[in-house]
């Protein structure tokens, strides 16, 4: 949500910039603008799309070599050119761009505007630049450190200042930023995504931390400790090809078909078989500690809710602790019973969504033993929480998730074994599920190998508005995933339920116009499952059925019928998903949606 991109060295810093933002365009945007010092500080912005401001640009000369970038995801104001950061004070001397949310922005705005600050935009942000050029008295660094010590809420910030030309002051609290490390040149972004390209040394800056860069040289000042600090120098191991799309029309599409290699990436060096436990290096230190809990507690948002849905199912299914599933925004406001024995797994493909953040905080601050499950290496949810497992899924570029949920999938799945190998699960169930786990990625390939299929399905339903997705244990979440990403996507009206609340309500709905796809894989359940599709098919309503390869049982109810692999229950998850993202996919492009960018919604939920 947001994107910042900051560039100080010897280059000509706007192509280096307006790189950078493309690399972040993935996260939801709606404006975009640079600053440059160039003899002076000279800003650009405009609303829209970041091809807008290049065009803007061809009638710009700017040939510094420091500046700051930024693409704005509307909240404070609407999206328009004079919302658009980079932000200014009165007099000009300085640019700040920001992502994030000032909670107490009005209050400083009516002090301000009381002293003479006039003010240009509906921001927040713009509060940020009057409060630093207030308290600026010649060095930058001091004055931001200055401001900010008024400041309540979640920042990252990058700021320039016309009387230090070769300087870029960084401030991060709750919203994420790292600094890229090269030869005689700095770098800095809210994400490692767009680094890549230009180095893989980053340091990920810690709530707190105040940041310079200069062409050859940086550091770094907590505030709270009120002195130099230093942070580990990563190294990060993705590849620039790892982020283009490959000869694909949408990164979406290529995340879909790389899960094969992403779950081997999940599994990878983490089975031990002829123990039949999982080895995950990143939970061995607390172990001990996870024996000695009773409870369990899954916080999450969004699509990894979802996988946190199957998360339950698993760890009831293979050990004996009491599992909840909560969403992360609701979490953290209610009144908790956590302590000693209970465990906290936070899910989150970046690391940094702001919620789970939020709850992860709160669980610590009641003594609960704090697990994290992330795919961004360094992220503060990696950070803080006690211990935790990477997903290695590479980067997900597409705003819907797809490879990092299957990765989720799976490495949940490895949880679950390895807490119940270590309490009542049997070395024979622990080689059963871990020897079929190996089969996923050539299980997956061949659910891949229908794409054809599944084009010519989603071209037959294209014309259609409403979705129900039906589904019992296991498939159940399966279903609210399937739904939403229609939702992302596509725009159209869908739901996801159990298959077993239909005549609590949702059968009303049904009539010709509804498309039932109804996840019914071959298990103890299913006849439970194609009663309610009978009720479906009564009332009129056109049903795909997601059902196990050459089982007829569903076949006479459906209109359309895509098979997966037959697995065992608690991994089929994993393959009925994949149909369902390549059926969204589908139906998006052939609407013509923006399948990459979906409109209104980022990649990295980094505020409330």
């Amino acid at each position: 949500m947001c994107g910042i991109f900051g560039y100080v060295g010897s280059r000509r810093a706007s192509p280096v910039l307006i790189e950078g933002l493309r690399q972040l365009e993935y996260r939801g945007y709606d404006s975009a603008g640079l600053a440059v010092l160039d003899g002076g500080l000279k800003v650009v912005r405009t609303a829209g799309k970041i091809a807008v401001l290049e065009r803007r640009l061809r009638g710009e000369r700017l040939d510094g070599s420091c500046g700051v970038a930024h693409t704005r995801w509307a909240t404070h104001g609407a999206a328009t050119e004079r919302n658009a950061h980079p932000h200014t004070g009165c007099r000009g001397e300085l640019a700040v761009v920001h992502n994030g949310i000032i909670e107490n922005h009005l209050a400083l705005r009516r002090e301000l505007q009381a002293r003479g600050h006039r003010f240009q935009s509906e921001t927040d942000t713009e509060v940020l630049a009057h409060l630093i050029e207030d308290a600026y008295e010649g060095r930058l660094e001091q004055a931001v450190m200055r401001a900010l010590a008024r400041v309540r809420g979640a920042y990252g910030i990058a700021v320039l200042h016309r009387e230090e030309p070769n300087r870029i002051v960084l401030a991060r609290c709750g919203s994420p930023l790292v600094i890229g490390i090269g030869a005689g040149e700095h770098f800095a972004a809210s994400d490692v995504t767009a680094l890549i390209r230009y180095t893989r040394h980053v340091i990920h800056l810690e709530d707190g931390d105040v940041a310079v860069l200069e062409p050859g040289r940086f550091s770094i000042t907590s505030m709270s400790a009120g002195a130099a600090v230093d942070r580990e120098v990563e190294t990060v191991d993705w590849d620039v090809d790892e982020v283009a799309r490959g000869g694909y029309p949408h990164y979406m599409l290529k995340e879909i078909c790389e899960q094969p290699e992403s779950i081997r990436n999940a599994i990878r060096g983490r089975i031990v078989l002829e123990d039949g436990i999982p080895k995950l290096g990143g939970l061995e230190a607390v172990i001990e500690q996870v024996r000695r809990c009773r409870h369990l507690v899954i916080v999450s948002c969004g699509t990894s809710f979802y996988a946190g849905m199957v998360g339950r199912y698993l760890m009831e299914e293979f050990t004996d602790l009491t599992v909840e599933v909560e969403l992360a925004s609701e979490f953290r406001y209610r009144r908790l019973q956590l302590g000693e024995r209970t465990m906290v797994l936070a899910i989150s493909q970046s690391g940094e969504t702001a919620d789970t953040l939020a709850a992860v905080r709160e669980a610590k601050r009641k003594g609960a033993l704090c697990l994290g499950l992330v795919n961004a290496v360094g992220s503060s949810i990696a950070r803080e929480t006690h211990a935790g497992v990477y997903m290695h899924a590479g980067p997900e570029i597409g705003v819907a998730s797809t490879k990092a949920f299957t990765s989720e999938l799976v490495i949940l799945t490895l949880m679950a074994l390895l807490f119940g190998r270590h309490r009542r699960l049997s070395l024979f169930e622990g080689r059963r599920v871990l020897e079929e786990l190996q089969r996923l990625p050539e299980l997956v390939a061949r659910v891949l190998e229908q794409r054809q299929q599944i084009r010519e399905l989603a071209e037959r339903f294209a014309d259609c508005e409403h979705f129900l997705y039906i589904g019992r244990r296991f498939s159940y979440p399966i279903a609210l995933e399937g739904a939403l990403k229609l939702k992302e996507i596509v725009y159209v009206h869908a739901e996801g339920y159990a298959a077993g609340e239909m005549k609590h309500g949702p059968l009303a709905l049904i009539d010709p116009s509804y498309v039932c796809v109804a996840l019914c894989p071959r298990n103890e359940v299913q006849d439970k499952t194609l009663s309610n599709m009978q009720e479906v098919r009564a009332r009129g309503g056109r049903m795909i059925a997601l059902t196990t390869e050459g089982d007829p049982a569903a076949r006479e109810l459906a209109d359309a019928v895509i098979e997966v692999p037959a697995t065992l229950e608690c991994l089929s998850p994993v393959l009925e998903v994949v149909p369902l993202q390549l059926f969204a996919y589908d139906l998006a492009v052939l609407r013509g949606r923006d399948v990459d960018k979906p409109r209104n919604l980022a990649k990295s939920v980094t505020v409330e």
